[in-house]
């Protein structure tokens, strides 16, 4: 029971704040933005036995990132990307320890799609970086890198929580490939939408994925 209520609080927080976005109603951001998060962590908590601590610290650390983001200025921007530089960090951690066996064909097989997807990316945003063309080129190494490891496990495992992390880890890099280029290269407001959207998709993927290991069997 307590599960279901912590998932309609995810939903209804992330629809609140999407409705937000799409009205202009800045109230509605500023308090349901920071929300999305730790309602997902919540509902994790109540899904599994045992909690996977860098699981949960990169949902800290994801919220974090969207609170700063909520603001403008490159000292938010900065924080937030660090925020969330953290949090995919711990992400291709958690993939990792997942990977018992690795083949040179699989790790082949993931490097090219993901390397074709952080070249295009550096080339699209190079010239309008400016200062932060390393931080942001970092942190596309490592959703990049995110994906690589997803797609390795995915490969080798074929199970649902690889598809899951796998489908997540790919919409993630979609949220912040669109967040990237409405900033610096082609601002559109559809795009605030669509990379929300997307965000709350992805990380509701990636906790599927989560309670696949550990998950209860009643709440």
């Amino acid at each position: 029971m307590i599960k279901k209520i912590a998932l309609f609080v995810f939903i209804l927080v992330s629809v609140l704040d999407i409705i937000g976005i799409v009205f202009k109603v800045d109230s509605l951001l500023y308090i349901f933005k920071p929300l999305i998060m730790l309602a997902l962590l919540f509902l994790y908590t109540r899904s599994v036995f045992e909690t996977n601590k860098w699981y949960s610290t990169a949902l800290i650390f994801s919220f974090f990132g969207d609170v700063f983001l909520i603001y403008s200025g490159q000292l938010s921007f900065k924080i937030g990307l660090i925020s969330f530089l953290i949090a995919h960090i711990l992400f291709i951690k958690i993939v990792m320890s997942r990977i018992k066996n690795v083949s040179f064909l699989n790790i082949l097989t993931a490097i090219i799609p993901f390397g074709i997807f952080l070249l295009l990316f550096i080339y699209t945003l190079k010239d309008s970086l400016g200062e932060l063309f390393m931080p942001v080129i970092i942190y596309g190494f490592t959703i990049s890198m995110f994906g690589v490891v997803s797609l390795i496990n995915y490969l080798e495992t074929k199970s649902n929580k690889s598809i899951w992390m796998l489908i997540g880890a790919i919409i993630f890099m979609m949220s912040d490939t669109f967040l990237a280029i409405n900033k610096f290269y082609l601002s559109k407001e559809i795009f605030a939408v669509f990379i929300m959207g997307t965000y709350i998709i992805a990380q509701y993927l990636i906790y599927r994925s989560m309670i696949l290991v550990t998950e209860k069997s009643s709440n």
